[in-house]
């Protein structure tokens, strides 16, 4: 019984280095700030796109009407 105790104590040892290495670690910090600033211009294009969604379809739709009359 002392022995498994003394193995499960040196296993704990061994993992309390890794583990304040994690908790200082700022490189998720910085993914994370990536990826809300990804989301955040993906929200602004979606937004564009509702608000001029249908001017740009008129828009392309017209030059190809434009187009199709030009082509012989």
């Amino acid at each position: 019984m002392l022995r498994l105790i003394s193995s499960v104590h040196s296993t704990l040892e061994g993992l309390r280095p890794k583990a304040l290495r994690l908790l200082r670690a700022t490189d998720g910090a910085t993914a994370i700030e990536y990826g809300l600033i990804a989301a955040g211009i993906a929200v602004a294009i979606i937004a564009a796109v509702f608000a001029l969604g249908t001017d740009l379809q008129n828009f392309f739709t017209g030059i190809s009407k434009q187009m199709q009359t030009k082509m012989p």
